[in-house]
């Protein structure tokens, strides 16, 4: 298990960071993270919110529609906030993705909603209501819900609009990427899980940061729809094409692959499970729910763009290790390749069989601090 890698091991992992080498397992890429700006503030910022947590209807292309708004409990008009949309499945509703279904709060907006909790770091979350609970979007109605909603939610609450994502399954999945075609102008980032050309593609030809999630054995929309949507990004975003490992059928494991070559704040991450149909598969079984591995690795890719920091006091800074006069890295440390400029990353801190560690931009997290102790030994907590 990762938690407790023979040194040999980690030196070899840590070797490959040094020398600069991103092989595709360990998702190699260029950086990912645009340059600091200040946060783009809307006319809902700095006055008493006109909106609160709760059902909402709104006017849009001469029908009534409606959306489901999640806003922070301590929720500030002076901080522009995050703002993540999460679309709804074929048959689903609204509902169901701020509630979180069976599951409940810990799976609502697909696990996000609680990771954006446990962090500290605001975000609002908006859960639309698609007609005949999908996405088919005739004659871009659905896209044009989309800027009726934000029109409303950015003059009623303080909004980053540096800071705008939206993430879906299925249908909801095909609703983001057709997002991604024709609003990247406006979304910083979609992620899209087991999606599809569904919702049409009314552009798709600026980058967008892009993550796709898809399982192998896909019965429902083969994987290589998902292949397709990725692919239109790989190009947008000037990314180096390759075919990213996947998992083999049985394995019931995932492989996280960041694209390498990618215009500098647009990259491209393609993430393969064995399974089917779900937006939370759970390695190790054909189980699936809120324990899955796809929340944090979509949290890991949403929050990289962020220009605010967090309520939540910051992480320590990243040390690169130096050799002791002993030979020894100091006691805690990143491992961080001098020629990539990124730290070695396990997801989750994970400590179960099989988890894999890969190449992300340095965060300071726990997932990437390694200590060396007297058995000769690296862990990561």
């Amino acid at each position: 298990m990762l938690s407790h890698k023979s040194l040999f091991a980690a030196i070899a992992a840590a070797a490959l960071l040094v020398l600069g080498i991103s092989g595709t397992a360990l998702g190699g890429t260029t950086s990912a993270t645009h340059s600091a700006v200040a946060a783009a503030a809307t006319a809902g910022c700095g006055k008493a919110p006109t909106l609160a947590s709760g059902s909402h209807s709104i006017a849009s292309g001469g029908q009534n529609r409606s959306y489901i708004l999640r806003v922070p409990a301590n929720y500030d008009s002076n901080h522009p906030y995050r703002l993540i949309f999460g679309f709804h499945w074929n048959g689903g509703t609204a509902n169901d993705v701020d509630s979180g279904g069976t599951d409940g709060y810990n799976w609502s907006y697909y696990g996000l909603r609680r990771l954006a909790d446990a962090a500290g770091n605001g975000t609002i979350f908006v859960a639309p209501q698609g007609n005949g609970n999908g996405w088919a979007n005739p004659g871009g109605q659905d896209v044009t819900f989309v800027d009726d909603m934000l029109r409303q939610i950015e003059a009623g609450l303080c909004v980053d609009t540096s800071q705008i994502f939206s993430t879906g399954f299925s249908y909801g999945g095909g609703m983001s990427y057709a997002l991604a075609c024709a609003r990247a102008s406006v979304f910083r980032a979609v992620v899209v899980y087991s999606g599809a050309q569904l919702s049409g593609c009314n552009g798709g030809t600026q980058p967008i940061a892009y993550m796709g999630v898809h399982g192998i054995g896909d019965p429902v929309l083969n994987i290589s729809t998902g292949r397709g949507l990725r692919d239109t990004f790989v190009r947008n975003n000037g990314c180096t094409a390759q075919n990213p490992p996947e998992p083999r059928s049985g394995s019931l494991t995932h492989i996280v692959t960041a694209y390498s070559g990618c215009r500098a704040g647009y990259p491209v991450v393609w993430a393969a499970f064995d399974g089917g149909h779900t937006p939370g598969p759970i390695d190790g079984c054909t189980c699936d729910g809120w324990r899955t591995w796809t929340s944090g690795e979509a949290w890991k890719f949403l929050t990289q763009f962020d220009t605010t920091p967090p309520t939540s006091p910051s992480p320590s800074p990243t040390v690169s290790p130096t050799v002791s006069p002993s030979g020894n890295p100091p006691a805690t440390s990143a491992l961080k390749g001098v020629g990539s400029g990124r730290c070695l990353d396990v997801s989750g801190a994970s400590q179960a069989n099989g988890a894999q560690a890969q190449i992300w931009d340095c965060n300071g997290q726990a997932n990437q601090q390694w200590t060396s102790t007297s058995a000769g030994e690296l862990r990561v907590y």
